[in-house]
């Protein structure tokens, strides 16, 4: 069984915040919905992509002996 997804989660180091299902661009001064849905598919996209990537590198890790966690607990 899989890790239950959080509810919140920021795409790397970006303004892009995946919250309840829906992104998000966040930054001090507020936070507005992505409602694009070419904008909001390219970022899912991007979230698998970096998620499988984040997988493979524990799994390299794992067989190497290091760490399987990233650094900050997290997504990138």
């Amino acid at each position: 069984m899989s890790a239950p997804t959080p509810r919140s989660a920021r795409l790397l180091r970006s303004p892009a915040v995946l919250r309840d299902g829906q992104w998000w661009l966040a930054s001090r001064a507020g936070a507005i919905l992505a409602t694009d849905p070419g904008f909001t598919g390219a970022l899912d996209r991007f979230a698998t992509a970096a998620a499988a990537a984040d997988r493979a590198v524990a799994e390299l890790r794992s067989r190497q002996g290091g760490s399987p966690v990233s650094e900050d607990g997290g997504w990138r």
